[in-house]
């Protein structure tokens, strides 16, 4: 399987999920070239790392679109839910799943993990790991009781 260690963060699921930080415009061609035909966005399109016209881009390369912007400081079930139905609706695509740095996609794909055989938790719990360990509202939304009341801390930064 071809990865793609040149775009930030990138983590592999398993042989159909992908998920990594924010993809520029030739980072998803590569994206597609790899046979991915579903891209989901959890970031904030007004982000300043975000990619203008990321739909746009995504389409002229023959990729599906889904965007479920997430605000990082207050993630909801709702959120989750459209998650898990972007994932769902389409059980045979390839799909590629970012958002910014992917602190938010590792989080939801932890909490997917519980809940769905065809994602690992201890494979979940690795790639979060490598990114972050969340706190705050985050270790709320996937429940890590040990977590609430810690500041969000990044690899190779607080750990």
């Amino acid at each position: 399987m071809t990865e793609l260690n040149d775009i930030l963060n990138w983590r592999r699921i398993n042989a159909r999920l992908t998920t990594s930080g924010q993809p520029d415009a030739e980072q998803l061609k590569k994206i597609r070239d790899i046979g991915v035909t579903h891209v989901v966005n959890l970031g904030l399109s007004e982000d300043k790392a975000a990619l203008a016209n990321e739909a746009g881009i995504v389409a002229s390369l023959g990729m599906e679109y889904t965007h479920i912007p997430v605000v990082f400081e207050a993630p909801t079930d709702q959120d989750f839910e459209a998650f898990k139905e972007a994932i769902e609706r389409a059980p045979e695509a390839t799909m590629h799943i970012h958002c910014i740095y992917n602190a938010r996609v590792s989080a939801f794909f932890y909490r997917y993990s519980r809940m769905v055989a065809e994602v690992a938790e201890d494979k979940a719990t690795e790639i979060m790991e490598s990114i972050w360990r969340p706190g705050d509202d985050w270790a709320a939304f996937i429940d890590n009781v040990d977590a609430r009341g810690m500041p969000n801390r990044y690899a190779g930064d607080d750990y």
